[in-house]
């Protein structure tokens, strides 16, 4: 099986990173834009001369409460972005669970990383584990100080050494290919929108019940009911930019899995031993722990506790991997 493209595949990540950290941020100002332009809508409304209630829209205000917020929403998502690109590392562990392991602990699985690094030319990342007796495995990192090769320990009990050079080598070669530095980007630009929806229901919920529970005038009641709307607008247009940030994640096509099982494959010089490692791994995915979506597309098999997302056609269509029967099928073709 000979894996071939690889700086195509270095250059093609490159560019459709760049496009994600344009795209991200225009999605987040449209919506801002939707958002004031709803808010506009249904508070200028008025009563004509037959009772009817006439929703009217200020362009011109819109347009000059955007540009106000322009600043604020540009620095601020800049300033989140930053802090969550760079402390990648500790978000990626801190949902996995994962710790690093010391060449003392296990020399085995350090001797087969060194040696498929030494036999493609490139650098040794970290090593971490994972103390969890199911099978799975990620890459993560933007650059050669965070690097990051990630095992169960189940991976490693249950696997022999050809298999586990088969994974090992596929998780390298989406290192090679610059992977996981596309996917931080998606993962860092969605939990931005995951996040501002999370905050716009706990507004709903603190002020639906703080307002139930205590008296106010009419004029209050009106203003709390305004506020209310504005952020029920909020949560709509929210949802809205999640969708479609979320479809940017498939634009980081399924398949980067192939190319990376094709990598993996001529790297360990054995197509049929990652084949076998895939038949064992899809049946003992496991992590429980693993519940975001996001952190779940870096594994090279979909998490067990997040399957049951993915039931229907419709969804299949937006799987982050593609079937892993299919996978392999075609590694053993070779």
């Amino acid at each position: 099986m000979k894996y071939v493209g690889l700086y195509t595949q270095v250059r093609r990540n490159n560019r459709l990173t760049v496009f994600l950290l344009l795209m991200f941020p225009v999605i987040i100002l449209i919506t801002v834009w939707v958002f004031l332009l709803l808010v506009n809508y249904f508070g200028n409304g008025y009563y004509n001369e037959y009772g009817e209630f006439v929703n009217q829209v200020s362009m011109s205000d819109v347009n000059y409460y955007f540009l106000q917020a322009l600043p604020w929403v540009v620095g601020g998502v800049g300033v989140w972005f930053l802090f969550a690109y760079f402390n990648n590392t500790a978000m990626i562990k801190s949902a996995t669970g994962a710790r690093p392991l010391e060449r003392r602990e296990n020399p085995r699985v350090y001797n087969i990383v060194e040696n498929l690094c030494m036999t493609c030319g490139m650098n040794m990342p970290k090593v971490n584990i994972i103390d969890d007796p199911m099978l799975n495995a990620f890459a993560s990192g933007i650059d050669e100080k965070s690097y990051t090769v990630t095992v169960t320990t189940g991976l490693l009990d249950t696997l022999d050494d050809r298999e586990l050079a088969g994974v090992i080598g596929h998780e390298l070669t989406h290192i090679r290919n610059r992977d996981t530095r596309l996917l931080v980007v998606s993962i860092v630009f969605v939990g931005i929108i995951s996040t501002i929806m999370s905050m716009t229901v706990n507004f709903i919920d603190v002020i639906m019940r703080t307002g139930g529970a205590s008296r106010r005038s009419n004029d209050d009641k009106g203003g709390g009911i305004s506020i209310i709307v504005a952020l029920i607008i909020a949560l709509v247009c929210s949802a809205i930019a999640y969708f479609f940030t979320s479809i940017t994640r498939f634009a980081i096509s399924r398949r980067r899995e192939y190319m990376a099982d094709a990598g993996g494959a001529e790297l360990c010089g054995d197509p049929r031993a990652l084949a076998s490692a895939l038949r064992k791994i899809s049946v003992m995915t496991g992590l429980q722990q693993v519940k975001r979506d996001d952190i779940a597309q870096l594994f090279i098999a979909r998490p067990q506790a997040l399957n049951g997302k993915r039931t229907n056609f419709l969804s299949s269509l937006f799987a982050t991997h593609p079937d892993i029967n299919k996978r392999i099928e075609i590694l053993e073709q070779f």
